[in-house]
């Protein structure tokens, strides 16, 4: 038994009820446990209890022991006065307070705690992986309503922060955000310095010259300081030099890796990508905005480096030709993680209650995702269809499922409350 545990008890009243008993012999109803404190104080705020035919308005504190009243301060502390009735496990400790104690431990069901003690324990994929086809498709998709409005406003986080130091300048936080994705995993802080060193309105007095967008954006990342026996290369040095010299501009001093990553994603190939893009668009998030479906959104993503690059994968090495264009799987990863939460952000700012929707059904009209841990949820027999299922078992598995955050979990308390009738 824990705290949290037992608060989760409280709260969903998951103990026997009939014939209340105060420690005192003192006759008890609950007319209403309180609603959960987050803040400091007791634990359930304006809870009502009937004691010995007394109606009695105020809070509840729980402890595993009533001992713990003691161990925790509680004595003479002003936030817990209007305490009306003190919940325990196990009542250990006569307290002189004239406080009501209800005493649990005999009132919870075995089947319960040993299921949540074996929850705890597991060290499987998931904790409740064996009991998953238990739960209703009701509860399922309930829960992934509040997982994917959780994923996205975690994210939102960036994005806030983003705005504000941009003084909420949209196109230029979508450009950081962009930049950002297109350096994800290694580069992505690197990218988004970047992309701060070049806002938007210097980009585009230089959006008809690729190669002058070359220069900035591998200039600033500072892929153009040493020597190279290329024309084209050579020729990008002198023209970041002047261009530095003409903005005064800083090169960011982060170094950008290389190792350990497939060729078609080193920083230089997704830097040349992200300057043809840049070539190709403007005003790119009000174009954003308005696309009407999914497929308009992804051709806006879908570009090709310059034919310099069907031909080099960095600046000072030749090789085989292959096109550099941004594939499916990049532009898909582009659109869930960069483009549909900041639209996300936008609607809820706007209040537009369309565009939010529609974000959403783009979200399952994208394809699922295919990594290690969406394969793990396979495994275990969870169907995902769409990019809003993959992102829901991706934000479950690492915020409440590996954390063991099973009782402020929907599957968990579906499975947990079934143990209270078997």
């Amino acid at each position: 038994m824990n705290e949290h545990l037992l608060q989760y008890i409280w709260q969903h009243l998951y103990f026997n009820k009939e014939e209340l008993l105060t420690v005192q012999n003192e006759t008890l109803q609950i007319i209403f446990q309180g609603s959960r404190n987050t803040n400091q104080g007791p634990d359930f705020l304006e809870a009502k209890v009937n004691i010995n035919a007394v109606t009695w308005v105020g809070n509840i504190e729980l402890h595993i022991k009533t001992s713990d009243w003691i161990k925790h301060g509680h004595t003479g502390d002003m936030h817990y006065n209007n305490v009306v009735l003190h919940v325990v496990y196990e009542n250990d400790l006569a307290i002189d307070n004239n406080l009501p104690v209800l005493e649990l431990k005999n009132r919870i069901s075995k089947n319960l705690l040993g299921y949540y003690k074996q929850l705890m324990e597991q060290n499987s994929f998931v904790p409740c992986s064996n009991q998953l086809q238990q739960v209703n498709e009701l509860v399922w998709q309930s829960w992934k309503e509040r997982m994917i409005a959780e994923r996205l406003q975690q994210k939102s986080n960036l994005i806030q922060q983003l705005l504000q130091q941009s003084n909420r300048h949209w196109e230029e936080t979508f450009w950081q955000l962009v930049a950002r994705n297109f350096g994800a995993p290694l580069n992505a802080d690197a990218f988004e310095l970047v992309a701060k060193t070049l806002p938007v309105t210097l980009l585009a007095k230089h959006k008809n010259q690729i190669h002058q967008l070359e220069a900035l954006l591998l200039g600033q990342a500072g892929l153009l300081n040493t020597d190279f026996s290329e024309d084209y290369p050579v020729m990008l040095q002198k023209e970041y030099r002047f261009l530095q010299t003409k903005h005064k501009l800083q090169p960011i001093t982060r170094p950008l890796q290389f190792l350990r990553m497939r060729p078609s994603n080193f920083p230089t190939v997704r830097l040349a990508q992200l300057a043809m893009l840049i070539q190709q668009s403007s005003h790119l998030f009000s174009k954003v905005i308005n696309a009407r479906t999914i497929e308009q959104l992804r051709s806006m993503f879908t570009v090709t480096a310059n034919d310099f690059w069907h031909y080099h994968y960095t600046l000072n090495e030749a090789g085989s030709f292959r096109k550099k264009n941004v594939g499916d799987v990049m532009v898909n990863n582009l659109l869930i993680n960069t483009v549909i939460p900041l639209l996300f952000v936008y609607a809820q700012e706007q209040h537009n209650r369309a565009l939010k929707e529609k974000v959403l059904q783009w979200l399952q009209q994208l394809p699922k995702e295919k990594n290690s841990i969406t394969a793990k949820w396979e495994a275990v027999d969870v169907v995902h269809q769409s990019a809003f299922d993959s992102q829901v078992l991706l934000f479950l598995k690492k915020n409440y499922c590996d954390a063991k955050h099973c009782l402020q979990c929907a599957i968990g308390n579906s499975l947990l409350k079934k143990q209270l009738t078997s």
